[in-house]
């Protein structure tokens, strides 16, 4: 086992699998799992500067399939779950996210609420693929602003 559990963290490792561990952290911070991958794209940056466009780009698609992957949920969940209805939080929320449409996932980038925000568009049926694109749009801008702001904070490289 402990071999197995050595060749995964190996595997896992930066640099050399650098974007695949990245992809794979910002996936599950996508989803309703506690986790963030800012440090792990900045991390990956900081030893290979060189890596800056890549692991913006695969950090924001990652992001955003693990978004995916939260709009279904919310989707199946519509079916099962209908706890909340009367609440006035919850009917105010409803109709803003209604009249926001799609546009509403640009806010996908939020700590805390965005992640459920994709579920819930789901939830309301809300268009897949504009929900994506604008998903896409909206952790886009979070990793390149984050990234560039963690830059200016720490900007000697690592190694």
């Amino acid at each position: 086992m402990d071999a197995w559990f050595n060749a995964l963290l190996a595997w896992l490792a930066l640099p050399e699998f650098g974007l695949t561990t990245l992809f794979i952290v910002a996936f599950i911070s996508a989803t309703l799992l506690p986790m963030g991958s800012e440090p792990a794209l900045f991390g990956l940056i900081k030893i290979n500067p060189d890596m800056f466009w890549p692991g913006i780009v695969v950090a924001t698609l990652g992001n955003t399939l693990g978004g995916m992957v939260d709009w279904w949920l919310g989707y199946g969940a519509h079916h099962m779950v209908d706890r909340y209805k009367r609440s006035s939080v919850h009917l105010r929320a409803l109709d803003w996210l209604e009249r926001l449409g799609p546009r509403a996932c640009l806010l996908s980038w939020l700590p805390g609420v965005g992640d459920p925000l994709c579920a819930v568009a789901g939830w309301l049926k809300l268009p897949f693929w504009p929900c994506t694109f604008y998903m896409l749009i909206g952790k886009f801008l979070r990793y390149l602003t984050m990234t560039w702001v963690l830059l200016q904070f720490f900007p000697g490289r690592i190694g």
